[in-house]
């Protein structure tokens, strides 16, 4: 249909006309269509988006339950006690530090007295020694035997690039073959021979410790009687009764505090310092390792009952000779899970078998990720990681490969190509203690010396041997407020207000409310559905009474009943509608029906009275 034609005028001349009313239909189309696309869009964006969340932070004042407080010793082990199962180790550390360094024992201040050296060493050290790289032709200089040798495979560099390491003769390392393949080598060197002495000596230390029975560890580690002095909760004294010993393959033995292990978990009713957890900690740095630790003091976490304490990674240090104040904000949170987030419940759904016996969080499905792969990959576990079932420590004995293959793995890991960051999740729901920590010295000078001696009293020691401030740790852990903070996520959208929200858009868009939206489905949908299924009844009803009619005789022509049956109008058994009856086929002897004259008798005026009333009688008069 055109909207315009040609129209000549009588210069002759031809000009476009526009049909108005075809013009307006046509814009009232393109309005149309405009709208529908615009609500179209309006629904796909609110469909995209129906999953999202809204977060909510709810703040409340109540009596709150006091965390788990865990306590590790930076030393693990008590250095007097380990060092018949470290004296080899120590003596070949001394030797780098004088080869390397010019470091000799007796220019230095030593507490401890060690065996003489052992010119002849381990075969354990002579395989992995301590190298120092001369030059950047990959040569090195052997520590055992003082020759040098090619270096083959990789080189990994420790520190960071972004860091000068300086010379080239500066750099220090140690290469790690594969035990099954002399080729497959790599060197892993430090610009920093600090870090390459503590680094080497660590992996030594771990492949001995992990000879040692958990009973006989335990026993060479600090005692609840000798790391804890004092201890007060809520203004009242507590003891070692109220602590909880767990054995930490790193940090030895550790002691928490609330752990809730006897089904009880204390709780506080007013903040502060005075109403928290006070100890006084028991150092003795006389008595660390020189090697494995270069920091003196403790360590302490802060966690729920049900979660595992990962004192290396998260744990935070206390000073010596200092008080350290740990102030303590509360906060609960809740995810939504999927498909809002991409969170878990409870670790269930997560394909890592929890090796922690404690509640899901990611770190727990880190390092169960990484030890499973440890023992997929190397046939024995790492020890800083619990065992899996069936699987053992890993030590140089029973796996001469497995150093090799850990830092393999492990440089794996932390480039992510072991899939463990892509198949471990957040939890939805974890508690948090904010800390905020204040240090300030302890115990002052004026009152050292009587502190020192009360505190050697209560130690169990003579007088006139007083404990040094050095040795001792002061630590508070309280709440700054009783202030709970619950934040949560909540739906943004649901069923109803989605219906809303379409009904708005129809609304606003068409004029469409909820009556409408059920006569289009009505017409569109029941009516039809209604009209096909008469017209459906009436093919079979007419091919029934064809089928009737071609065995029976034909009815009389002046048969008025058979002539009704006969009338395909009235093949339908419902009454007549108005389009059928126009469709009847009128009498042949009756005449047309035709409109009546109009009864011009009734339009005669007539007098509304029949007398006429005296008032109008005089004013005829006059």
């Amino acid at each position: 249909m055109r909207w315009y034609y040609l129209n000549t005028n009588t210069h002759g001349c031809r000009r476009i006309v526009v049909s108005r009313g075809r013009l307006r239909r046509l814009l009232w189309i393109l309005l149309t269509l405009s709208a529908v696309g615009l609500i179209l869009w309006q629904c796909a964006e609110l469909l995209m988006n129906y999953y999202s969340a809204s977060v909510s932070v709810t703040v409340q004042f109540q009596k709150l339950p006091f965390p788990a407080v865990t306590i590790c010793n930076i030393n693990p082990y008590k250095y007097s006690a380990m060092k018949e199962y470290l004296s080899e180790l120590d003596k070949e550390t001394k030797k780098a530090l004088e080869t390397f360094y010019g470091f000799s024992e007796g220019k230095s201040k030593v507490r401890r007295s060690v065996d003489e050296w052992n010119s002849t060493g381990s075969d354990f050290f002579q395989q992995i020694p301590l190298l120092k790289v001369e030059d950047f032709s990959r040569t090195a200089t052997d520590l055992h035997s003082g020759q040098k040798r090619k270096i083959e495979g990789s080189v990994f560099h420790k520190d960071s690039s972004i860091v000068n390491s300086g010379d080239s003769n500066d750099i220090i390392g140690f290469q790690l073959c594969d035990a099954n393949n002399s080729s497959e080598c790599a060197l892993y060197t430090f610009s920093s021979g600090v870090n390459a002495i503590q680094e080497w000596y660590k992996l030594h230390y771990m492949n001995i410790m992990a000879q040692i029975p958990l009973e006989t560890k335990e026993k060479l580690s600090y005692s609840a009687d000798d790391l804890l002095l004092t201890c007060f909760f809520d203004g009242l004294s507590c003891d070692k009764r109220h602590f909880t010993r767990f054995h930490h393959p790193l940090h030895g033995n550790c002691y928490t505090f609330n752990s809730g292990e006897n089904g009880s978990v204390l709780s506080t009713s007013t903040g502060g310092s005075e109403y928290g957890l006070q100890v006084v900690l028991y150092i003795d740095e006389a008595d660390y390792n020189p090697f494995l630790v270069t920091s003196t003091g403790a360590k302490i976490i802060v966690h729920d009952q049900d979660e595992y304490p990962f004192i290396e990674d998260i744990g935070t240090e206390i000073e010596t000779a200092a008080a350290t104040s740990i102030g303590m904000h509360f906060t609960r949170s809740r995810k939504l899970s999927k498909p809002y987030s991409d969170c878990t419940e409870t670790g269930a759904d997560i394909p890592v078998e929890n090796l922690y016996n404690k509640s899901y969080s990611l770190q727990i499905c880190l390092h169960s990720c990484f030890q499973k792969a440890m023992v997929d990959s190397c046939g024995c576990a790492q020890y800083a990681q619990p065992l899996p079932a069936g699987a053992e420590y890993c030590n140089y004995k029973k796996n001469p490969n497995w150093m090799y293959c850990y830092y393999r793995l492990h440089e794996k890991f932390v480039k992510e190509q072991l899939g463990c960051q892509q198949i471990c999740k957040d939890a939805c729901s974890f508690k948090e203690w904010a800390l905020t920590t204040s240090i300030a010295q302890w115990p002052s000078a004026v009152s050292e010396d009587w502190m020192l001696r009360v505190l050697s009293w209560d130690k169990g020691q003579k007088l006139n041997k007083k404990l040094n401030k050095t040795d001792l740790a002061n630590l508070m852990v309280f709440y700054k407020d009783l202030n709970e903070r619950f934040i949560s996520e909540n739906p943004a959208n649901t069923l109803v207000i989605l219906l809303s929200n379409f009904g708005g858009q129809l609304g606003l868009w068409m004029s469409c409310s909820v009556v409408c939206v059920i006569e289009i489905v009505e017409v569109f949908l029941i009516d039809s559905l209604s009209i096909v299924l008469r017209r459906q009844c009436q093919r079979a009803s007419k091919w029934w009474h064809g089928r009737r009619g071609g065995a029976a005789k034909a009815p009389p022509a002046g048969d008025v009943e058979g002539q009704g049956h006969a009338n395909p109008a009235c093949l339908d058994e419902d009454l007549p509608t108005f389009t059928t009856a126009l469709r009847l086929p009128l009498p042949q002897d009756s005449p047309l029906p035709r409109t009546p004259p109009p009864n011009y008798s009734t339009l005669r005026l007539e007098a509304a009275f029949t007398e006429q009333l005296p008032d109008t009688l005089e004013l005829g008069r006059h």
